[in-house]
């Protein structure tokens, strides 16, 4: 008989329905799979998984982060860990049997899996259309984000105004339930795992409602096609995206700086995280940024003057978020300093970003005028405001308002077509190779150029 794991969630629903004869209940991280999927309680369960397999420590419980993050850290941060494979992202000598990115491969597939499972058997869900529209949108959601990440880092750079034939990731969409039976596929072009995150992203925001507590809802959506038009260059379309977030999901910026981060619940700002408590969930950032005070390993990741010296304005607040460990009297990030804080995924402060930089290539100004829209931004933080715009303008207060958070450097600097360092944009170094474990087992699979098995 086939058999699927499944999360605490959907383990206790099982357990339920099978107390008649407690000799009978199955082992407890396996039920049946036809039983998996026979009740809509039962594919609930397996979205509730999903979100609790993304936001494990491997992926979007810091580590996919925190390699991006030092895959782009030039002279502005510094890895001073113990650990190897974040040393390797930050010295840019990625190895092919790296644990992090294998984490962040199997992980990312593995709720994929879990997402393809839930939107295969949708029609299991039949209490309402509103509940079965809210499931299908979570799962697109949740599978959408994870192509996303997994094109950006393990695909060739996407390219503007060009065909984008380069080689993405393979394209997994029907769920697995036997691990035996799994066929194997080879990559899709870059452009196709676009359209598919498109897609899905689209669907989701089609499908989710406005509101919907902790939980993905249609301006998660939104923002995250926000974020994959403007990697792409589609500024209009990112303008849009943003411009509707901004107006319609009723987040706004919050009142300083500081109340952006290290929340225990959403603050007005988060757009989607995933949630920690001191009973679930893991934030592997507070793990690498924070001082042992504040529930890390003393500072891993090390504040350079690089960094300070890029506020020229001594009123910014952002440029004060630092503080010094007392047992090490190294510059850490205030971003991360609490150990049960969500993990924000998407916030308002990104939003404004992208309309602002967005409606500037397109010479419109949807919402507000770009340098207007800056300047809000800025004044939220105590900065001057700005009396021009350029390019590098944007560039700069990407830096200066998101750094440390989703690896943003290294993804402007491939959208941008600007250097790393030493190293171009399109570098070999500075795309995540496919791990050893994926090329030992699927033989349709090729290596990135720059890695050898």
């Amino acid at each position: 008989m086939k058999l699927y794991k499944i999360f605490f969630v959907l383990l206790s629903i099982g357990l339920l329905t099978s107390c008649e004869n407690e000799l009978e209940v199955n082992p407890t991280d396996n039920i049946p799979g036809e039983l998996a999927f026979g009740s809509e309680a039962n594919i609930s369960g397996i979205l509730v998984g999903a979100y609790e397999e993304a936001g494990q420590q491997a992926t979007y419980g810091g580590r996919l982060q925190l390699m991006t993050n030092m895959l782009g850290a030039t002279n502005e941060s510094f890895w001073r860990g113990t650990f190897i494979d974040p040393r390797q992202a930050f010295t840019k000598q990625l190895l092919v049997d790296n644990g992090f990115v294998d984490g962040v491969w199997s992980n990312a597939y593995e709720t994929i899996n879990q997402t393809n499972l839930v939107i295969d058997n949708i029609a299991t869900v039949t209490s309402s259309e509103e509940e079965k529209n809210r499931i299908e949108g979570e799962a697109k959601f949740l599978r959408a984000l994870n192509y996303f990440d997994l094109v950006r880092n393990f695909g060739a750079p996407y390219v503007s105004g060009q065909a984008n034939t380069q080689a993405g990731v393979p394209l997994r969409l029907v769920g697995i339930v036997d691990y035996s039976t799994r066929s194997e596929i080879a990559r899709s072009t870059v452009d196709e795992v676009y359209a598919q995150v498109i897609n899905d992203a689209t669907d989701a925001y089609d499908l989710l409602p406005e509101s919907n507590t902790f939980y993905a809802d249609k301006y998660a959506a939104q923002a995250l096609l926000a974020r994959v038009y403007f990697q792409q260059g589609n500024y209009p379309a990112a303008r849009d995206a943003a411009h509707d977030v901004l107006q319609n999901s009723g987040h706004s910026l919050t009142a300083t700086y500081a109340e952006a981060f290290n929340n225990d619940v959403d603050s007005d700002e988060d757009i989607f995280t995933f949630q920690v408590t001191s009973q679930t969930g893991t934030n592997q950032l507070v793990n690498h940024y924070a001082s042992e005070l504040d529930g890390g390993r003393g500072g891993d990741v090390r504040i350079e003057q690089a960094y300070l010296d890029l506020f020229t304005d001594p009123n910014d607040q952002r440029g004060d978020f630092t503080y010094i460990n007392p047992a090490n009297s190294i510059r850490l990030t205030l971003k991360y300093t609490n150990q049960f804080g969500n993990l924000i995924i998407f916030r308002i402060g990104e939003m404004h970003l992208i309309r602002a930089e967005s409606n500037f290539r397109a010479g419109t100004a949807i919402g507000l005028p770009p340098l207007t829209e800056i300047n809000a931004l800025r004044n939220r933080s105590t900065a001057a405001p700005l009396l021009l715009l350029t390019l590098n303008s944007f560039a700069l207060e990407r830096k200066l308002e998101l750094a440390f958070e989703q690896g943003f450097i290294l993804h402007d600097a491939k959208r941008t077509q600007t250097s790393i360092g030493s190293l171009a944009w399109n570098a070999n170094e500075l795309v995540f190779p496919i791990p050893q474990t994926e090329m030992d087992t699927n033989p349709l699979m090729v290596q990135n150029a720059g890695y050898t098995n």
